[in-house]
């Protein structure tokens, strides 16, 4: 029986609305071009600030998947 081996990309997301709405949205994303998606990881959390106000909120995901043989 062979091991299984994994690979970890780098992801960055924002919302306007919440740091959950940005993880969720960059998870959504990397579906779309990643198979086997085994986990993530909110490797950073960033907001950009506007008048006083946080305009956006930006995460940083550590998404790990297997890769296919």
């Amino acid at each position: 029986m062979e091991g299984r081996v994994a690979r970890v990309t780098e992801v960055v997301s924002g919302s306007p609305k919440s740091f959950e709405d940005a993880i969720v949205a960059g998870f959504k994303r990397a579906t779309k071009t990643l198979r086997g998606i085994t986990g993530l990881k909110v490797k950073e959390f960033q907001a950009s600030v506007e008048d006083g106000k946080i305009k956006e909120y930006r995460v940083t995901l550590e998404v790990l998947f297997v890769l296919e043989s």
